[in-house]
C-alpha cells in the first residue's frame, strides 16, 4: 500500500521535473537585505517614520526589480494603514493610596502604559480589585470574574494563564491567547473596567522588564475608535517591585497572589487600594503601510487564488538610549524575516513556469504595536480570505547557521500538515515543537491575523539544534537574545553572521508554498480547531 507521504513525495519530484530545477536562494542576498534594513540609516524602521518610509520603499523597489506586479492600492506595491499614533509623556503619573498611606510610581521605571482612548489628556481616580489572570473561558470552566461587576474600576492582574501540565486544559505548557496581555485588555475593556495594571514577572511574561518599558515607554500605534466604542484609560503594566508596593496596601504579596490565581475556585480580591492616573499623551495621525507585490499563477482558474508569504518590516523606531544608543535596528527582529521575503519573491518569480496559483508577498508595518498591519490587510484584504490558501510567515530568525531541525508552530492544525511533514523528510530535517510554547509565540506574529480570518497560517523558523555548535547552544542563543538583544538597540546587524540556515528556511517555505500552489482543493484547518469556523465561513471552495 502507498502511503500519503510516498504519494506526496512522488508529486513533488514530478513538480520538479514539470517546472524545472529550482531557482537557488542565495545566502548572500539576505544578508545584504538584513544590513540594509537594520542600518542606522533606518533609525529603527518605526512607523510613520523617515526610516519606516525608507525601508517600504526599498521592499517595493526589491519586488519591483524581481519582477512582481504591484498588488495594492491604486497599482502600486502600497497599502495605506492608517493608524493613531500615541506616545505618553514622561511626566505621566500613577499612584496608589489607601487610608493614610500613599505611593507615587515613576514612569519607565515603575510602570508604563497608555491611554486607549487615544485622547490627549485622561485622568481618572478608581478602585483597584485583583481578578488573577482576568480570563473568561468557558471551554476551560474557567471563570476570574465569577460574575463581579468590575465596571469604572482598575484590574490589577497577571499574564500568562493557569499553569497545568494537561495538555487539554489551557493547551499545558503551550500558551494559548487567553495568556497574552491583548486578551488582558480586551477582556477588561469588554467588562467595563476603566484600566489594567499588568503585574510584571519575567515567568509570566517571558521576557524582562526591560523589554515590556523599551516598547509600552514609546509611541504606540492604533486604529482609530468608532463612535461609541469602549476604551480603557489605563493599559499598563507595572515592575513585579512597583507591584509589590501596590498590593502591599492592602497585606498581599505578589507570589501569594500568583499563588491564588491558579486555583479554579478563585475569585477577585477587592484591594480596598485608590488607583489615580495622568497619562499626558501626544496624539498623531500616522501616515505607514504594508508592501504588497504578485507573482501571478500559470493556471487561468487558479491564478484568482493565492499563497501569501509574509514579514513585519517594522521594530522600534528611535527610544530610550541604552549605553548611549537609542536607535533600535531590530536586525533579528526583524529584517531577517524581510531578507527572506525578499528573496522567496525573486525565486518565486524566477521560475520559468508559475505554479498554477498566485502567490502574495506581503511586508506589513505596525507588528510590534500588536499586529496592526497584518489585522488591516486582513480587514481589507487584496485577495479574500476564501481564495487565500495558505499564509507562510517569517519572524526574527537567528543568522547562526543551519540546522537539522525546524519549527512550523501550528502547520500541525491545517490540512496542509502532510505536505509540511514530506518536505521536511526531503530536506533532511526534523520537525520539533515549539521548543518554548510558554512563549505563545503562535498568537504573537503576523500569521495569527490571517488565522483569525480562517486561513490556513503559520511560521517558519529554524529549530535550536545547530550543525556545527555544541549541544545546547541554539537554546542558549535564544536565552541570550532575549536577555540581551530582543527590543533592545543592541540588537544589530553582525558581519559574522551566517545566513545559511535563514535560506535553509526559506527553501523550505518555498517548497511548501510550491505544493499548495499547485493542489486542486484549498487548504483548511484539521477538525475542531478554533480558526475552522472562520473558514467554513469565509466562502471557501
Amino acid at each position: 500500500m502507498i502511503t500519503n507521504t510516498r504519494i506526496l513525495l512522488t508529486g513533488l519530484c514530478a513538480l520538479t521535473c514539470l517546472f524545472g530545477q529550482e531557482p537557488a536562494i542565495s545566502p548572500e542576498r539576505i544578508r545584504a537585505h538584513v544590513r540594509f534594513l537594520s542600518g542606522d540609516l533606518l533609525e529603527g524602521r518605526g512607523p510613520g517614520t523617515r526610516g519606516g518610509d525608507l525601508a517600504t520603499e526599498y521592499i517595493a523597489n526589491q519586488f519591483e526589480l524581481a519582477g512582481l506586479k504591484p498588488a495594492a492600492d491604486a497599482g502600486t506595491f502600497f497599502q495605506p494603514v492608517p493608524l493613531i499614533g500615541i506616545a505618553t509623556q514622561a511626566s505621566a503619573q500613577l499612584s496608589a493610596s489607601k487610608d493614610d498611606r500613599a505611593l507615587d510610581f515613576k514612569w519607565e521605571q515603575e510602570f508604563v502604559g497608555v491611554n486607549e482612548k487615544l485622547t490627549a489628556e485622561d485622568q481618572f481616580e478608581a478602585e483597584a480589585i485583583f481578578v488573577g489572570h482576568g480570563i473568561v473561558a468557558p471551554e476551560y470552566q474557567w471563570n476570574d470574574f465569577k460574575d463581579v461587576d468590575v465596571r469604572g474600576k482598575v484590574l490589577v492582574l497577571f499574564t500568562n494563564e493557569p499553569s497545568s501540565n494537561d495538555p487539554k486544559f489551557f493547551g499545558g505548557r503551550a500558551l494559548t491567547y487567553y495568556g497574552r496581555w491583548s486578551y488582558k485588555y480586551e477582556e477588561a475593556t469588554r467588562k467595563g473596567a476603566v484600566g489594567v495594571i499588568i503585574i510584571h514577572t519575567t515567568p509570566t511574561a517571558g521576557y524582562s522588564w526591560e523589554v515590556v518599558r523599551n516598547s509600552w515607554s514609546r509611541e504606540q500605534p492604533y486604529v482609530k475608535l468608532v463612535p461609541g466604542q469602549e476604551a480603557l484609560s489605563l493599559a499598563g503594566w507595572v515592575s513585579k517591585d512597583a507591584g509589590e508596593k501596590l498590593v502591599g496596601l492592602a497585606g498581599h504579596h505578589v507570589d501569594d497572589l500568583l499563588k491564588a490565581s491558579e486555583a479554579r475556585d478563585f475569585r477577585p480580591i477587592p484591594l480596598g487600594v485608590r488607583i489615580r492616573c495622568n497619562l499626558p499623551t501626544k496624539v498623531r495621525d500616522i501616515s505607514t503601510r504594508n508592501v504588497a507585490g504578485l507573482v501571478e499563477g500559470s493556471d487561468p482558474k487558479l491564478k484568482s487564488e493565492v499563497v501569501i508569504y509574509s514579514a513585519h518590516w517594522d521594530h522600534l523606531g528611535i527610544g530610550t538610549p541604552v549605553n548611549g544608543d537609542a536607535i533600535y535596528n531590530g536586525a533579528v527582529d526583524n529584517a531577517t524575516g524581510c531578507g527572506i521575503l525578499m528573496e522567496l519573491a525573486r525565486a518565486w518569480a524566477a521560475q520559468p513556469r508559475k505554479p498554477r496559483r498566485s502567490a502574495l508577498f506581503l511586508a506589513v508595518t505596525a507588528e510590534e504595536g500588536g499586529l496592526r498591519g497584518s489585522e488591516y490587510y486582513a480587514g481589507h484584504p487584496e485577495i479574500p480570505a476564501g481564495k487565500t490558501a495558505l499564509a507562510i510567515n517569517y519572524d526574527g530568525l537567528f543568522p547562526f547557521g543551519r540546522t537539522r531541525d525546524v519549527v512550523v508552530n501550528g502547520a500541525e492544525r491545517t490540512t496542509v500538515w502532510p505536505v509540511v511533514e514530506a518536505i521536511a523528510r526531503r530536506m533532511e530535517l526534523t520537525i520539533h515543537p515549539d521548543p518554548r510554547p510558554e512563549q505563545g509565540a503562535y498568537y504573537r506574529s503576523d500569521h495569527f491575523a490571517f488565522a483569525h480570518i480562517g486561513v490556513p497560517a503559520f511560521s517558519v523558523e529554524e529549530g535550536d539544534d545547530f550543525i556545527g555548535k555544541p549541544k545546547g547552544f541554539g537554546a542558549k542563543a535564544f536565552e541570550d537574545y532575549n536577555a540581551k538583544h530582543y527590543h533592545a538597540p543592541s540588537d544589530e546587524f553582525q558581519e559574522s553572521w551566517d545566513f545559511s540556515g535563514l535560506a535553509e528556511m526559506a527553501r523550505f517555505g518555498f517548497l511548501i508554498g510550491t505544493e499548495v500552489a499547485n493542489q486542486e482543493r484549498l487548504p483548511s484547518w484539521r477538525a475542531g480547531d478554533e480558526f475552522l469556523p472562520a473558514r467554513e465561513k469565509s466562502g471557501v471552495r
